[in-house]
C-alpha cells in the first residue's frame, strides 16, 4: 500500500452547521432552545445541532439567563456590567446637579436684572440677547 488510504464519503461530516445565509431566531425561539437544552437526556451540542444553530452561541444564551438576562434575551440586547451602571447613574446625578446649578444661577440673574430695573440702575433698553434671558 502506498500510505494514502481513501475514506469512504459517507464516514465524512461537515462542521459547517449551516452553509446557507445567517439566520435570525426569535427571542421565544431562543428562549425555548435554550430550556430544552437544561432539560435532561442530551448535550448541549446536541441540541444546538438539531436545531442548527452554533453551540456557541446557545452556550452565549445559556449564560445570559443564568446571569439574570433572560430579558436581554428577550430583547436581543447585551447585558450591561453592574460596575457600568453605576458610573453611568453618578455620571447622571452629576449632569442633574450641574444644570440645577446653571438653572439656579439664571433665576438669580433675572431677579438681579428685575431689581436694577426698579432701581432705575440699568436702563429701560434692551441689553443684546436680554430677551432670550428675560422672557424664558
Amino acid at each position: 500500500m502506498s500510505g494514502l488510504e481513501t475514506t469512504p464519503q459517507s464516514a465524512i461530516v461537515s462542521t459547517r452547521m449551516n452553509s446557507g445565509p445567517r439566520k435570525w431566531l426569535s427571542a421565544a425561539t431562543k428562549l425555548a432552545i435554550v430550556q430544552e437544552s437544561y432539560d435532561g437526556g442530551r448535550t448541549i451540542a446536541e441540541v444546538a445541532r438539531s436545531h442548527n444553530v452554533g453551540l456557541s452561541s446557545l452556550i452565549k444564551w445559556r449564560k445570559q439567563a443564568q446571569t439574570g438576562g433572560l430579558q436581554a434575551v428577550k430583547n436581543d440586547e447585551e447585558l450591561v456590567p453592574l460596575s457600568e451602571m453605576k458610573k453611568l447613574k453618578k455620571e447622571l446625578r452629576t449632569l442633574e446637579r450641574m444644570l440645577g446649578k446653571k438653572t439656579l444661577q439664571v433665576e438669580l440673574l433675572k431677579d438681579a436684572i428685575e431689581i436694577a430695573r426698579e432701581k432705575k440702575l440699568i436702563s429701560r433698553q434692551p441689553l443684546p440677547g436680554e430677551d432670550d434671558i428675560v422672557n424664558d
